[in-house]
């Protein structure tokens, strides 16, 4: 199979529901979408959140995916969609004098993929350790899931977000706790 057909394998098992499929498509095209982002907003956190937005607001979608299109593009043209909102949504915000220039943040996987098995069989101070290493809103969701065992629902309550932010927050950073974890061994 060449690359073409594995990512249209990957995306009809996403388009089924498929946790590890999702998984797949965020590792595979995140920089793609985070460094379209960090040109456009030259602000990390503005890139990351909508980066994040980006993924759930795919995956919520993905059955109108077309194949026609080259996967990628579709998710830069989701991204480039959300990063207008959010400039509107500011322009607004100064208009209106509200000053809440509120930050957009927003993740997946019910079955334990790798990094889950990773992260349980760590022991509890350096995992500790390890997760006081993210960014304080990853921290956040990895505490609510694994140590107070919230739903992704009670979660997105809690956090006042949608339950796809959630699930793609939380791959994220289960992903990048699972690096600190392995550059460490």
């Amino acid at each position: 199979m060449d690359n073409k057909e594995v990512l249209d394998d990957i995306i009809a098992k996403a388009k089924k529901g498929n946790q590890i499929a999702f998984s797949k498509l965020l590792d595979t095209f995140w920089n793609d979408v985070y460094g379209f982002q960090l040109k456009r907003t030259e602000n990390e956190n503005d890139a990351e959140d909508i980066t994040i937005q980006t993924f759930s607001k795919a995956f919520d979608k993905i059955n109108t995916y077309d194949d026609a299109y080259v996967f990628k593009t579709w998710l830069i043209a989701i991204s480039k969609n959300i990063h207008i909102d959010l400039v509107r949504k500011r322009k607004r915000s100064v208009l209106n004098t509200s000053g809440s220039g509120e930050a957009i943040r927003k993740v997946l996987d019910n079955a334990p993929s790798m990094e889950d098995l990773l992260i349980q069989e760590q022991n509890l101070a350096n995992l500790l350790r390890d997760i006081k290493k993210l960014k304080p809103h990853y921290q956040e969701v990895i505490n609510l899931r694994f140590f107070n065992e919230l739903s992704y629902a009670d979660i997105a309550d809690k956090l006042n977000e949608p339950m796809n932010n959630v699930k793609v927050k939380l791959l994220r950073a289960k992903k990048l706790l699972a690096e600190i974890i392995r550059s460490r061994k």
